[in-house]
């Protein structure tokens, strides 16, 4: 029986392991663990501001959430989208070179045209979706009602700094949600939906970009032509735009202007967990509890033979690697693109271990007799 009452309707990716193969996979699990855990003694954590919105910014003391805040208020009262970043910046001593140091313009010019109260109501709407767009998908994958109840706390755990209005002119957030939305209407040959709603995310994003990949990288392993050039087709439509903002920051960058100091952090994946707690309900427990629970998380994901899955496991892990070696202490709301699904991978260990440990176990041998007559 799985533990707490959790069955699959379908057995898990383990299931069919052979007993050396399944006894592999069960010490690398146990390794990684380790590893996790280990990895969270000194690695740095993200660098909080006084209003736990972002990096503390300049000498001014001014956070990422009140430049983004300034910028959208600017564009309120008539001001240009790069020239009010462009001043912006320049206020708070933040670096303007190269050109993605601003963000792309969609998120604060519909912010700036829209009434104040709606965009909480937009982003509450948004969060509302992702919910549903997962309790649909995964009701069918339990025999019960309990562990899809148990995957939508999860899930609810992830989303703590999406439902944060303070937190509203963060472009990652929004991204992250329509990754995850992205991810929950997906099926094999309907794809039409998911490209969509993950080129939304890009042009919020454009770190988004690298799930636009992963997923035309998926189709094309899968064999699906006409799905990878769906998000191909994505993919360069982001390129463009990103040519456009490119050329349209230049136009009011100066060139004493201050560089960015990059973003080869190298942080390592002690540093995206501290990240994920901070934006998740992960914040209440030990660091080393953390990279536990993240790394199930992710383990819970492998665990689920679907499509679905799949991509899940590979998009949270392709984040996870991009914040670990990219990410500067100071840049880890990053982590809010993979956030919403993490933790959601929990629910399907208690069945994976069960396969796994079983499988590992499996001491019959098959005995093959021929009669002679």
């Amino acid at each position: 029986m799985a533990a707490a009452g959790i069955r699959l309707a379908a057995p898990t990716r383990f299931a069919g392991l052979s007993n050396r193969a399944a006894r592999i996979v069960l010490a690398l699990a146990a390794l990684l663990l380790l590893l996790a855990c280990y990895s969270v003694i000194d690695a740095p954590g993200p660098r909080l501001a006084s209003d736990a919105a972002g990096e503390s910014g300049a000498a001014g003391g001014m956070t990422d959430r009140m430049l983004y805040e300034n910028i959208v208020s600017d564009i309120r009262y008539g001001d240009n989208y790069y020239t009010a970043t462009a001043t912006e910046l320049r206020r708070g001593h933040y670096p303007l070179r190269p050109f993605i140091t601003f963000r792309l313009p969609a998120l604060a010019v519909i912010q700036a045209w829209l009434p104040q109260w709606l965009s909480p109501l937009l982003l509450y709407a948004l969060v509302a979706a992702v919910v549903l767009a997962w309790m649909v998908r995964l009701r069918t994958v339990f025999t019960g009602p309990l562990p899809t109840a148990m995957a939508l706390l999860l899930l609810a755990g992830g989303l703590v700094a999406c439902v944060q209005p303070m937190l509203l002119v963060f472009h990652e957030i929004w991204a992250g949600l329509l990754i995850a939305l992205s991810l929950a209407i997906w099926r094999p040959g309907r794809w039409i939906e998911s490209v969509s709603i993950g080129l939304a995310a890009t042009l919020i994003r454009e770190t988004a970009g690298l799930y636009l990949g992963l997923m035309f990288l998926l189709a094309l392993v899968e064999g699906d032509r006409r799905e990878a050039l769906g998000w191909f087709i994505a993919a360069t439509v982001l390129a463009v735009v990103v040519a456009f903002h490119a050329h349209a920051v230049a136009m009011v960058v100066r060139p004493l202007d201050t560089p960015s100091p990059g973003w080869m952090g190298m942080l390592g994946y002690g540093f995206f967990v501290k990240s994920l707690a901070s934006a998740t309900v992960l914040v209440a427990v030990p660091g080393a509890i953390a990279a536990l629970l993240v790394t199930m998380g992710l383990y819970g994901w492998a665990s689920w033979r679907d499509p679905t899955a799949l991509r899940v496991l590979v998009t949270l892990t392709g984040y996870a690697t991009l914040i670990g070696i990219f990410c500067r202490a100071d840049t880890f709301y990053w982590v809010m693109l993979p956030a919403p699904l993490m933790l959601v991978g929990l629910v399907f260990v208690p069945c994976g271990l069960r396969d796994l440990i079983a499988a590992a176990l499996d001491t019959r041998r098959i005995t093959v007799t021929r009669v002679l007559r």
